[in-house]
């Protein structure tokens, strides 16, 4: 391990506490979107369908932190980049699963539903999973013993920034589901919009620490993302699951709410170099492998 990567540990990201706020507001608008898509058809869905539903769940929360850890065991990378690799498989799915399942003809159904309940699940399985394979790796123990996080704290964070916004656009698609049917779509691309623009806004001023670093960050994130997605396509396989639903586990496991990994980061570690960087390419690259992995597949069925 080198001075320069070893040197991640000390690097603070930029990110004032206005910018935290506005990161928070567009999260939450991100997951308002998600929770006005659902009906209550899509969780009688989720009920016929409990194999496959179980089956995503159980590789997004067991399989892939284990799978992320052994990777933190095998390459043995900073404490920072451990600590970055570990929250993001700790963190529930992406909503752009959501589209890359529909774009690969999967089970949208399936994905709308479980990235929902992942979110909900993400209150305790998050901190749980970060807590308990942190602590397991030397490097990044020390870290978090000198930082001080609590569980309950992060436990506290993702509760107020997932449970409130979720929680609401559910009682909105409940009790004015014509309202909330028209406003979805707009809803969807702006929060997209906007979180795509705050990203590339929050990090322009950091730009010199992410090509210093990217050579020795991408690899890592390419390798974690390649064996989240295919771990995620194997384990519904081997449990001979549907190819569409299989499909759809694969972007359920591989696809990661990055943004509320990046909130935790500045939130509790001061924008700690390794683990931003980490999370915030991972945030680019899953939307580079899903979307190629989505139009292959799309294309094959189409075919």
């Amino acid at each position: 391990m080198t001075t320069a990567t070893t040197a991640l540990d000390s690097i603070n990201i930029n990110f004032s506490p206005e910018s935290l706020t506005a990161l928070n507001v567009v999260l939450a608008l991100v997951l308002f979107g998600i929770a006005l898509e659902l009906k209550k058809e899509d969780f009688t869905a989720l009920l016929k369908n409990k194999r496959s539903a179980l089956a995503a769940l159980f590789s997004h929360f067991i399989i892939l932190p284990v799978i992320t850890f052994l990777l933190v065991l095998v390459i043995q990378p900073p404490a920072s980049v451990a600590l970055g690799m570990i929250l993001v498989g700790a963190c529930p799915g992406g909503n752009m699963s959501n589209f890359f399942t529909h774009l690969a003809k999967g089970n949208t159904a399936l994905a709308v539903s479980v990235t929902s309940v992942s979110h909900l699940l993400a209150i305790v399985l998050t901190p749980f999973n970060f807590s308990f394979y942190g602590s397991r790796y030397a490097p990044a123990a020390s870290l978090l013993r000198q930082i001080h996080v609590g569980v309950w704290e992060v436990f506290q964070t993702i509760a107020v920034v997932v449970a409130i916004p979720l929680i609401a656009g559910m009682l909105l698609a409940y009790f004015k589901p014509v309202f909330a049917a028209r406003v979805t779509p707009a809803m969807k691309k702006f929060s997209l919009a906007a979180f795509a623009f705050f990203l590339v806004a929050a990090f322009a001023s950091n730009a010199g620490t992410y090509v210093s670093t990217l050579g020795f960050v991408l690899p890592i994130v390419v390798t974690h993302n390649a064996l989240a997605l295919s771990s995620g396509f194997l384990f519904a396989r081997l449990l001979g699951l549907s190819y569409a639903d299989s499909k759809t586990i694969t972007f359920e496991t591989g696809v990661q709410n990055s943004g509320l990994g990046l909130i935790l980061i500045f939130s509790f570690f001061n924008g700690l170099g390794g683990m931003a960087l980490i999370a915030a390419c991972w945030g680019v690259w899953h939307l580079v492998s899903g979307g190629a992995l989505a139009l292959w597949w799309g294309k094959r069925s189409a075919a």
